[in-house]
């Protein structure tokens, strides 16, 4: 069983030697490159929180006791192979929540993901898709876990917790979390 510890994410609340675990549970293993990159960016996007970030597997969180735990399941395939068709809309993750409260567990569909970054790339894109699906895995990471350490399902009015990524978002030279929004999404807890 895992014992679950919400941090409060803010600037000013982080403790700079805080840690978070994150338990990556992927239905089908993604290609190595794209969870490399997908950590990359996620880290990048948390930088400003001065959290220390470290990985695990479902089972290696079963096996040891961890607090600041939040846990993520990747359904669907996390391959991006040939140009996708058009994107249906929907929620690319979500972070479950129980009587308003936002709980440290969340899901991204993986397969959505691949069809909303595939109808906007370029064939040039296809030849690194490895990375741009890790980059895109990474925002979407970033966007439900900063709900999941708030507390509150609030959006921001643009950047990586912008309530409706778009594909070109997603795989953008750039997307961060502002400072701004650091500090909003607490004051909304």
């Amino acid at each position: 069983m895992f014992r679950c510890i919400i941090c409060v994410l803010g600037l000013a609340a982080v403790v700079p030697a805080a840690s978070l675990s994150i338990v990556l549970d992927f239905d089908s293993a993604p290609a190595d490159s794209s969870v490399a990159e997908m950590k990359r960016e996620f880290e990048a996007i948390l930088k400003p929180s001065g959290l220390r970030l470290d990985y695990k597997t479902r089972r290696e969180a079963e096996q040891v006791e961890s607090e600041n735990l939040v846990v993520v399941r990747f359904t669907g395939q996390c391959i991006l192979k040939a140009p996708a068709g058009t994107p249906e809309n929907g929620t690319l993750g979500f972070s479950y929540t129980i009587d308003g409260s936002v709980q440290p567990f969340g899901e991204i569909d993986c397969d959505r993901v691949v069809r909303v970054v595939g109808s906007v790339m370029s064939a040039d894109d296809y030849l690194r898709s490895d990375q741009l699906l890790g980059r895109a895995l990474g925002r979407i990471l970033a966007h439900e876990v900063i709900h999941m350490l708030s507390g509150s399902g609030t959006h921001a009015r643009d950047g990586v917790a912008y309530k409706e990524l778009s594909g070109k978002m997603l795989l953008a030279p750039e997307l961060r979390l502002q400072a701004r929004d650091f500090a909003r999404i607490r004051r909304d807890r």
